[in-house]
This record gives C-alpha cells, sequence and structure tokens, in this order.
C-alpha cells in the first residue's frame, strides 16, 4: 500500500466514541507530524475534535446537505477536493461504507468484533470474557494502514477557559464532576441513590461538586443537590467546548458507562464509572480507569450485560444498579480524592 500522506478518520457518532478516538489520533498524529489528518463527523463533535491541535475538521451534515445516497456523494465530491490518500473508518456503518465506496480510496476499517460482542450479551452466558476495548480496535485500523507502536496517548490538560474560571473561581478545593445520566435507563444510576452519593459528598471536606446534564436536566439536578453548600449546577450555563475544558480541569469525574466519562479519560482524569446492564467486557470501559469501574452485581444478576449499548433491559433486571449502594460509590471517590 502506498504510503499515506493524508488521512480521512471517520467516525460520526456517538459522542464517546468519538471521545474514545481521541487518545488514538493524538498519538498517531504526534508520531506522524508529516502526515495530515482529516476528521470526519457531526457537527456537535468538532469541540472534541478540535482538543487535537493542526487537525482539519469537516462536519458531517447529515440531515440536510449529507443525507442519503445523493447526499453521501455530494460529501465525497467535497472530500476528493482535499487531497486525502487513504481513509481511517472508525465507524464502519453503512453510511461510512457508502462514503469509502464513493471516494475510491485505499482504507482500513474498524472490526467492531460483533461475533463476540453478540456471544456476551445472550442469555445463556456461555461465553464471558474480556473483549478487545473500542481505543484496541481504533489502534488496529491504523495499523491496517501501515502503522504501528501506536500507544493511545491522554491529551495535556488545557489551559483555564475564561468563562470557566468564573464558574471555578479561586476554589483550592478539590474539583469532582459528577455526570449522573445516559442515553438509557439501563445504565443509569437511579436518581434517589445519586441524590444520596451528591449529599454524603458534599459534606467531605476539601472538595467541590460540578453537575454536568443537558439544559433540559438542569432543573432536575438542581433539586437533587439542594441544601448542599459545595454543588454547582452547570447543566445549561456553559457551551460544549467550556464544559470540555471544565471536565479537563477536574481531579475526579463520575460518571454512567456514558460519554461524559470518555471526555475526563482523555484527558487521564480518575474517572469512577457505575455500570448497569452493560459490561466493561464490551470494550467500554474509560481509556485506563478499568480499576474504577463500580459493577452491578452479576451473582444476584447473572444475565449482565444484557446488551451492549444498555438499551435492553429484561425483565426483573430494572433495579441491577441498586447492588452499588451509595457508601460504596462515596468511599471510591474518597480513596481518589
Amino acid at each position: 500500500m502506498q504510503k499515506p500522506q493524508h488521512i480521512l478518520v471517520i467516525r460520526l457518532s456517538a459522542m464517546g466514541d468519538v471521545a474514545m478516538g481521541i487518545p488514538v489520533i493524538y498519538a498517531f498524529a504526534k508520531a506522524h507530524p508529516e502526515i495530515k489528518i482529516t476528521v470526519l463527523s457531526k457537527p456537535f463533535f468538532k469541540a472534541i475534535i478540535d482538543t487535537i491541535p493542526n487537525l482539519h475538521f469537516v462536519a458531517a451534515e447529515t440531515n440536510t446537505q449529507h443525507k442519503g445516497i445523493l447526499g453521501i456523494w455530494r460529501l465525497s465530491r467535497q472530500l476528493k477536493k482535499e487531497g486525502i490518500t487513504h481513509v481511517a473508518d472508525i465507524h464502519n456503518v453503512l453510511r461510512s461504507k457508502i462514503l469509502r465506496f464513493f471516494l475510491g480510496l485505499p482504507n482500513a476499517k474498524i472490526n467492531k468484533g460483533r461475533a463476540q460482542k453478540k456471544a456476551l450479551t445472550s442469555q445463556n452466558k456461555t461465553f464471558f470474557k474480556p473483549l478487545k476495548t473500542t481505543v484496541q480496535r481504533y489502534v488496529e485500523v491504523f495499523e491496517h494502514l501501515g502503522f504501528s507502536e501506536i500507544s493511545p496517548a491522554v491529551l495535556p490538560r488545557p489551559d483555564l477557559n475564561h468563562n470557566v474560571h468564573k464558574v471555578i473561581g479561586k476554589a483550592t478545593h478539590k474539583l469532582i464532576g459528577i455526570a449522573p445520566f445516559a442515553a438509557h435507563q439501563g445504565k443509569q444510576y437511579p436518581i434517589d441513590l445519586m441524590k444520596e452519593v451528591i449529599q454524603k459528598l458534599d459534606k467531605l471536606s476539601g472538595i467541590h461538586l460540578f453537575l454536568f446534564g443537558a439544559p433540559n436536566e438542569k432543573q432536575l439536578l438542581h433539586t437533587v443537590t439542594e441544601n448542599c453548600q459545595n454543588a454547582t449546577v452547570v447543566a445549561g450555563t456553559l457551551k460544549f467546548p467550556e464544559e470540555i475544558n471544565l471536565i479537563a480541569q477536574l481531579d475526579i469525574m463520575l460518571s454512567m458507562d456514558s460519554g461524559n466519562g470518555h471526555l475526563a479519560a482523555m484527558y487521564g482524569v480518575p474517572t469512577v464509572s457505575l455500570w448497569g446492564v452493560t459490561h466493561p467486557h464490551a470494550g467500554f470501559a474509560p481509556l485506563y480507569q478499568e480499576a474504577h469501574c463500580l459493577l452491578s452485581d452479576r451473582e444476584q444478576y447473572p444475565a449482565i450485560p444484557t446488551s451492549i449499548y444498555g438499551n435492553k433491559v429484561p425483565e426483573g433486571y430494572e433495579d441491577v444498579m441498586r447492588t452499588i449502594t451509595p457508601q460504596r460509590v462515596v468511599d471510591k471517590i474518597a480513596s481518589l480524592v
């Protein structure tokens, strides 16, 4: 294969998957500064891609000008003007497959290990062992393009953003982020237990809590932090690039099996993650944070993991995360402070 001069990296969704790609792309970019890298993703994720300097970003407008077969063809014409020589498809979905076909360039694609993941989530559980991590699978894509010895690297923490500084203030406390929400209920810690965790943490000395969430979750976060003296709700108050900057300043992040945990891990922030019907064996633990994963009780709920993404909750498995006690979460965080 001809040596790549300009690599297009494709990862269209989701937030956590994009964030998991950053330490791989960053390590590759440092090792090969002579190669131009363009990343194709959805517009919202530009803030994540921009954490790596000197990368070129192209927005995939999948709901408008790049929608459907004609839109993908239009996108391919746009990308060909960039002088791309090779494609690293770390998504490998129908849209990216069609785009690779239209581009007609040397390429490598991710092997998602779908058969093993299907076996891992089967109800009979004859197969239960750690699979390759998603980050490892990303590395393999670059290896298939002819590169070896890529060791994923966490990003250096950025300078404090002005608006983030106004939120943090001059606090000398340890900064703990809490991201209590997830895309699916099957991997979201019960809100009443999370409230107990927050109130217990609020009583610890020398820390300050920052609560992350979508703007429409702001009111609920204010409810769970009522009467807390050392908690700030940042949901709906900062722009996404500013939230990333705040996450990079944290001393600890508490998250679900969700995107915020991966955003923290890409900066090397110690990340405590809580797991419900999903399991780290599927390969989605935050980078270098496997030791901080708190798991639901598989002896009581042996079908875990019931799905890869947390969207399948069998009858009787609605309360799996209640086997992770609030005190266990608090003790884990306290041990890292």
